[in-house]
């Protein structure tokens, strides 16, 4: 679960933009799209096949 802490001094605006930093390295977002629908077998395949791309590159 994500949470901001306010700083003393520190505005809505820029706790609004960690929070939002926060989710995003989490992928909360890409999660609650992913499940949002159902996927098809050709999606199903083509994110896995991205995916692979992506790790092997980083690897």
């Amino acid at each position: 679960m994500t949470q901001v802490v306010l700083g003393e001094n520190e505005g809505i605006d820029s706790a609004l933009r960690r929070f939002k930093r926060q989710v995003s390295r989490a992928g909360i977002l890409a999660d609650a799209k992913n499940r949002r629908h159902f996927e098809t077998p050709v999606e199903k395949r083509k994110r896995k096949a991205v995916a692979a791309r992506r790790k092997k590159r980083f690897t």
